[in-house]
């Protein structure tokens, strides 16, 4: 059986929502920044050409430290995860991996995790704490037969984690895994895996995708981690690799079209009041921070839809799930849609010069190559004197010389080519450490699709 948080005598979630006074009270103020990227070294040669890597040669990112593993064990492990996610179960087995999507019960998301199914009722989910805490939450209240093993990120855990976890990604990430693979590279279809060895050692492959190119995730026991990455690194001089720092790594989700992390869909309602009440106040949810220069004070305002964040596709009405009735409704539309916005270079160019400007409060800091700087960062989206969607992650790409931000617009405003202006800055400041004083800006920006790379839109996102 699963069992509930310690609230550490702070708590929890629902006590600090009503000491603030309302979720947004608690999150706009909220003294946390964007989520912390643990040891992972900001560059190992530069960002710029680090982030050249995985769009002209090979890329080796290591995803080891910031993600949260949930192993689920037990005769109802799948029964659970199939009653909370959007995504159908058919056919799913050992060996294969699918993006995980778990919704409230009005079909706002909760989150989306990357869950692989290592055995017979054994399954690891990977990702941030929104989901893995649900799902616990969920077995403790329903009584399910499974039993749970939490690996943290390393900002939390002390020690090693328990599995490496390496991206080996590009167009040269095919012919450095056959050469690196001892014996025959196996034929993998996307989000299946395979077992490989590598230095020696067995290694889970993952077909997999990131940043707009093909590539493997590679993933093993922490203490054959210097040997398998050993060997990648040797093969890797003959095919350009080059490892990626936290600074580059933070941006590929910029190129490859994935919004990471929409608030999650917890701070309201009466049936999610119970989970509120089993939260801690000094969990993940109770102090992640909100920003950007889009506001509301309905937390609702915050909440997305799978159809918005562009996973309709993953939604199946063959399973009962939380969520399936409010989902069934929104099916057919109209749906905001999930774009990439190019951001206009002059513009841009108007807020650094601002910096420099002697007389009056210069713009919100841009910071490179990530931008945003609360951990849901939600900038208003606007055409004419309209609000028409809203703007999240956003960064500098040195592949297309570009500022960029991913946005849920509007579906008048959705077509490539489209052009809206982005707010920059918070109105009015709030007391996070992170916003200095400043002044709103707008920035022009033209529409794109999602993901930008037209190699992720035709052939992994295809598959």
């Amino acid at each position: 059986m699963a069992t509930g948080w310690s609230s550490d005598g702070r708590g929890s979630l629902e006590e600090a929502i009503s000491r603030a006074g309302s979720p947004v009270a608690l999150l706009y103020n909220s003294q946390a920044g964007r989520r912390p990227f643990p040891v992972v070294p900001a560059e190992f040669s530069n960002w710029r050409d680090e982030q050249r890597a995985w769009r002209e040669g090979c890329a080796l990112l290591d995803q080891s430290h910031h993600m949260t593993d949930l192993y689920v064990e037990g005769p109802d492990a799948v029964e659970l995860l199939s009653s909370l996610g959007v995504n159908s179960f058919e056919g799913f087995a050992p060996d294969k991996a699918k993006q995980f999507v778990a919704c409230n019960p009005d079909g706002y998301v909760i989150g989306d995790v990357i869950l692989y199914y290592l055995e017979e009722n054994r399954l690891d989910l990977v990702g941030r704490p929104a989901v893995l805490n649900w799902v616990r939450y969920r077995a403790e209240v329903g009584g399910h037969d499974v039993a749970f093993e939490v690996d943290e990120n390393s900002a939390v855990r002390q020690g090693p984690p328990k599995v490496y976890r390496y991206q080996v990604q590009g167009p040269q990430a095919l012919s450095l895994m056959q050469e690196v693979v001892e014996g025959e590279l196996p034929e993998v279809k996307f989000f299946n895996t395979a077992d490989v060895r590598i230095g020696g050692c067995r290694v889970r492959a993952l077909r997999h995708g990131m940043a707009g190119r093909p590539g493997y995730e590679l993933s093993g026991p922490w203490e054959e981690r210097e040997e398998v990455v050993g060997r990648i690194l040797e093969v890797g001089k003959n095919h350009g690799l080059r490892q990626v720092g936290a600074l580059a790594y933070q941006t590929a989700t910029t190129e490859s079209g994935w919004i990471p992390c929409p608030l999650p869909a917890i701070y309201t309602g009466d049936e999610m009041k119970p989970y509120r009440e089993w939260l801690p106040a000094n969990g993940y949810e109770a102090m992640a921070s909100l920003g950007g220069s889009f506001y509301s004070e309905r937390i609702e305002d915050y909440y997305l839809t799978p159809y918005e964040l562009g996973y309709g596709r993953f939604v199946k009405f063959d399973h009962d799930f939380v969520g399936r009735e409010a989902l069934e409704e929104m099916a057919e539309g109209p749906h905001r849609r999930k774009v990439t916005l190019v951001w206009e270079g002059e513009d841009v160019k108007e807020v650094f010069a601002s910096l420099f400007e002697r007389e009056g409060l210069p713009a919100k800091y841009i910071d490179l190559p990530s931008s945003w700087y609360a951990m849901h960062q939600y900038d208003r989206v606007l055409s004419g004197d309209r609000t028409v969607g809203i703007s999240t992650y956003c960064g500098y790409s040195h592949n297309e010389r570009s500022m960029l931000s991913l946005a849920v617009v509007d579906e008048e405003v959705a077509e490539p080519g489209s052009e809206v202006v982005l707010l920059w800055g918070e109105e009015p400041n709030s007391s996070k450490p992170q916003v200095e004083e400043h002044r709103q800006v707008e920035i022009r920006a033209t529409v794109q699709p999602a993901p930008l790379v037209e190699f992720a839109r035709t052939a992994y996102r295809g598959a």
